[in-house]
């Protein structure tokens, strides 16, 4: 093998692909045909909603016949994403669409030109297999072919821009639709401005409704964050205790039915080895002495200090587990630290943390009400961004706020609007913001210091895509495995290996390993996102999606590619420097190869795992194994949707665009390659968004990240053009003189005229992807009467079984769907405005701090009666009125400690002990059955009520 040559080592490029493409071929098959034959059993995994969503969100079933499945999903209309999933969704599923209609006439022209073009007669270099079907393929006699490149060049790029521009008007269109519906109209966050870096002037919440009031409807009412000190962490630890007492309880339970499973079979078996006869009935229908288990002289039979639960359990078998060993360690250590009972522990906790919240919420009350209806305070500092230090409020006031407006067009306009006149101050602002994808503990962050910590993070960004580029590198090394092992002898022994192994190791294994490594990097990528100061999850989402798109085009296309030509030029540039130029011409549409297995990959093995989706089918049966041990965990299990991570989505298919588009004239093979993937990628996220995922787990951006997709397509286009015209100025002919001058030229042009389309196109539809315009401001929600179909549909969707389920977005803010009132009316906890500002009337909170101000001036000893007055004050949890934009410690209330029944009346024994301690808990839709297995008949208890 010594003396082979690159030649002969690049012909074994068809050998590679063949090699990848019988073997994904053969995945592709086999994981299809699993998924055909095991679909209809397990609709928990392949169509759960069909039964999970409300009604109004169900999808019909796929099919009854177990083999029309893929016609099922081919006529399936991808317009119920919508509708049904998100905007997200919905947009993500277009731009694959899109991706089609632009490829397979791409795919079809090019074929059917360049292929020709570039093989017939033209073997310069002995090349063979793919690589006569490159741009390097064309012979020195014949750069008049290169004619045919730059036509076409050009013409895939208009059809490209058309496709742009037709998506963009599309998505423009449907944004604002989506943004005026009822459903979303209505709720607090469409009409809800998130203003951050708010100076100390603006710090209450009466001067903000002062500011805002000269819009449109005025404002309905304003949340400013505060700085809740201990509650978030007393909070958390209620949520843990109560999560730890369901667990600790139904452990119990179960221990109990075990053990008495026991007693009754050593009973019966002495009982047999005796001779009686008599024969023990079920436990679920009878005891030891013969009476029902429900009768109330068992459940009843705790006397003295005996309870139900110490006669069935002994002492030594009840649930324990160890303290933390200090107090701020957030977790607990094996044989270190206090061993407790959990069940006394957490019914204490809970006690202790609710009575905690309870009394803050007061105090957060009262602090709320002394600012809501007091003037702009007088201050010395009145642009700092902070509130004085020297306030008397217990939770001081943060520099970002909620502001709700009565009508929808006036919260559009308070985000676009300047609102201060010094630098920085509320700059930022968004409108649309869920309570659930806000990300509270960024909402107190400098705008100066928000800066830095972007130049830190994208600094960090940056040295990381240096870094990573050396195992990439060598991934791509590895990826022309037939240079390697010709051009150095102690790597000699790889080409001796048999074809189909060397064809795994080059074709299948680093395209493998390049998918592995590109896992690790989100969870890196999110944390640097969050560290900038990003005040919602869905802006770390799509922070994350460029973030990745880069480590993506750099690392897994430039330079793998970089790489796996220069491996392959390694011997020749070694031997002649001066060749430089002309031997990376010719050997960087070589690595095309790699990337050809690569979109083979993702297309076959890809889109049938796709749809098999073997890690959630065994993660679903394991976890209700392994952690479905509590009536809610089994409901999380079963009655959760899988929802999709958009910052990571995004980027692999836009990298896939990007690959395409750059070696679509270079390597016109991938064309076609690429419109089959795209294709069965269209149907495959067809079918998954309609019968299996969620895309609006953590808040709905509706469609946001389509336009960045677009931005990404243009990236592609550019590199296209960029090595084009490179090439085009490299190439030479016979003589060695530059052939294609012409066509570097008009490359050039081409670059210039997509820099001015990608400009139009930005200056077009950038303003109108965010926010609505005036025109549409007869459409927005509060300029006429609310939309009863709404309440009609919600009171439809209650009707069905999971339709409780609802997110606490909906449950919060169906409180405010009909906030708009007429004019002198009044909100049942805050004031209206008039067009001046000024409260005209106030609620409970804001009544008792106003009579206990009218009795005592400011600084007066009547303040010192606060405490005296504070059991007449509820928290802010128990006001009428909208509480979305609350953080959750202030108003979320205690979880419903949720309990099976048991056949021996323990649960039931348990529930009335916990409810005597105060803690509210239910037995409601869950059972344990005579073996400890629990199940459930409804939704959890807080979501039903």
């Amino acid at each position: 093998m010594s003396s082979s040559n690159v030649s002969d080592a690049t012909s074994a490029s068809t050998s590679t692909f063949v090699t990848a493409l019988v073997f994904n071929a053969a995945v592709f098959g086999i994981e299809l045909g699993i998924f055909t034959l095991v679909r209809p059993f397990f609709p928990a995994i392949y169509q759960p909603r069909t039964y999970i969503p409300p009604k109004s969100r169900r999808a019909a079933e796929l099919t009854k016949n177990i083999l029309l499945w893929p016609w099922a999903v081919f006529t399936a209309n991808y317009h119920e994403i919508r509708s049904k999933t998100g905007m997200d969704a919905y947009f993500f599923v277009r731009f694959l669409r899109m991706m089609v209609r632009i490829l397979v006439p791409i795919w079809l022209i090019s074929w059917v030109i360049l292929l020709p073009v570039v093989s017939v007669r033209s073997d310069p270099d002995g090349h063979t297999g793919l690589d006569r079907f490159t741009f390097g393929n064309v012979p020195p006699n014949g750069q008049a072919r290169y004619a045919a490149h730059i036509i076409l060049t050009w013409g895939f790029t208009i059809w490209i821009w058309w496709n742009i521009r037709y998506e963009m008007k599309h998505f423009v269109t449907t944004r604002q639709k989506w943004l005026i519906e009822p459903d979303n109209a209505s709720s607090a966050m469409a009409s809800t401005v998130l203003i951050t870096g708010v100076p100390r002037h603006y710090l209450t919440e009466s001067a903000l409704c002062n500011l805002f009031s000269h819009l449109p409807g005025g404002v309905r009412k304003v949340w400013l964050n505060r700085d809740l000190k201990d509650m978030p962490d007393i909070y958390e630890r209620r949520q843990k205790a109560a999560k730890k007492l369901e667990s600790a309880e139904t452990t119990l339970l179960n221990t109990a039915v075990k053990l008495h499973n026991k007693k009754l079979k050593a009973d019966a078996k002495a009982a047999k080895k005796a001779g009686k006869g008599d024969r023990r009935t079920s436990v679920d229908t009878a005891n030891n002495d013969g009476r029902p288990l429900t009768d109330p002289s068992i459940l009843d039979a705790e006397q003295g200090d005996v309870t139900l639960a110490e006669k069935l359990v002994p002492k030594n078998k009840r649930p324990t587990h160890r303290l933390p060993p200090f107090s701020w360690l957030p977790f607990s250590l094996p044989l270190i630290g206090k061993k407790v009972d959990s069940i006394e522990w957490a019914r204490q906790e809970l006690a202790e943390t609710n009575e905690a919240l309870r009394e803050a919420r007061r105090k957060l009350a009262r602090d709320v009400a002394a600012t809501t209806n007091l003037p702009e305070p007088e201050t010395n500092h009145p642009d700092a961004l902070k509130a004085d230090p020297g306030t008397s409020q217990t939770y001081p006031p943060l520099n970002s706020a909620f502001v709700l407006f009565n009508k929808q067009i006036a919260a559009h306009m308070a985000a676009q609007v300047l609102t201060h006149h010094m630098p920085y101050r509320m700059a930022t602002k968004n409108v649309g913001v869920a309570p659930e994808d806000v990300v509270w503990s960024n909402l107190n962050m400098n705008p100066y210091e928000a800066r830095i910590r972007t130049a830190i993070s994208w600094a960090i960004t940056i040295g990381l895509i240096i870094v990573w580029a050396i195992p990439v590198a060598f991934i791509g090394a590895v990826s022309n495995i037939h240079s390697l092992c010709a051009t150095y002898s102690w790597l000699a022994w790889l080409c001796d290996l048999p074809d189909v192994i060397v064809g795994i190791i080059s074709g299948i294994l680093p395209p493998a390993l390049l998918a592995v490594l590109n896992m690790l990097l989100p969870i890196v990528l999110r944390l640097l996102a969050r560290f900038e100061g990003a005040t919602q999850r869905t802006t770390i989402e799509l922070s994350l999606m460029t973030r990745y798109f880069l480590f993506q085009v750099i690392n897994s296309f430039l330079v793998v590619t970089l790489s796996s030509g220069i491996i392959a030029a390694l011997p020749d540039l070694v031997n002649n420097p001066a060749s430089i130029p002309a031997l990376l011409a010719r050997n960087l549409p070589k690595a095309s190869n790699f990337f050809l297995t690569y979109v083979i990959l993702q297309g076959l093995s890809g889109t049938a795992s796709g749809f098999l989706q073997v890690v959630p089918l065994v993660l679903y049966y394991v976890k209700l194994f392994i952690l479905g041990s509590t009536p809610r965990s089994i409901y999380d299990i079963k009655y959760t949707l899988r929802s999709v991570a958009w910052g990571t989505l995004f980027p692999t298919i836009t990298l896939l665009v990007v690959i395409t588009v750059a070696y679509g004239i270079i390597s016109p093979i991938i064309n076609g390659l690429s419109a089959v993937t795209f294709f069965l990628f269209y149907q495959m996220y067809k079918y998954l968004f309609i019968w299996q995922l969620d895309g609006q787990k953590t808040g709905e951006t509706g469609g946001l990240f389509f336009p960045r997709a677009i931005q990404q397509l243009f990236v592609g286009m550019y590199l296209q053009q960029v090595c084009l015209a490179a090439l085009f100025f490299l190439a030479q002919d016979a003589n060695g003189n530059a052939s294609a001058i012409p066509e570097g030229a008009l490359m050039i042009v081409l670059i210039a005229f997509t820099a001015f389309f990608h400009i139009i196109i930005n200056n077009s539809y950038g303003p109108l992807t965010h926010f609505l315009p005036l025109t549409l401001a007869d459409m927005t929600y509060g300029s006429t009467d609310p939309n009863v179909a709404a309440a009609a549909q919600e009171l439809d969707d209650q009707a069905s079984y999971k339709d409780v389920k609802t997110s606490s977005t909906e449950k919060r803010a169906s409180s405010t769907r009909k906030r708009v009132s007429p004019v002198g009316t009044v909100d049942s906890e805050t004031s209206d405005t008039g067009a001046d500002g000024k409260a005209k009337g106030a609620s409970t909170v804001e009544d008792v701090e106003q009579e206990r101000a009218a009795s005592a001036k400011p600084g007066a000893p009547g303040l010192e009666q606060e405490d005296d007055r504070q059991s007449s004050i509820q928290g802010v949890d128990e006001d009428a009125g909208p509480k979305d934009f609350y953080h959750p410690a202030s108003v979320e209330p205690q979880p419903i400690i949720w309990l099976p029944r048991d056949p021996l009346g323990l649960g039931e024994a348990e529930e009335r002990a916990i409810r005597a301690a105060g803690i509210k808990v239910s037995t409601r839709d869950a059972v344990m059955d005579d073996k400890g297995h629990v199940d459930i008949h409804g939704a959890p208890p807080e979501e039903s009520d």
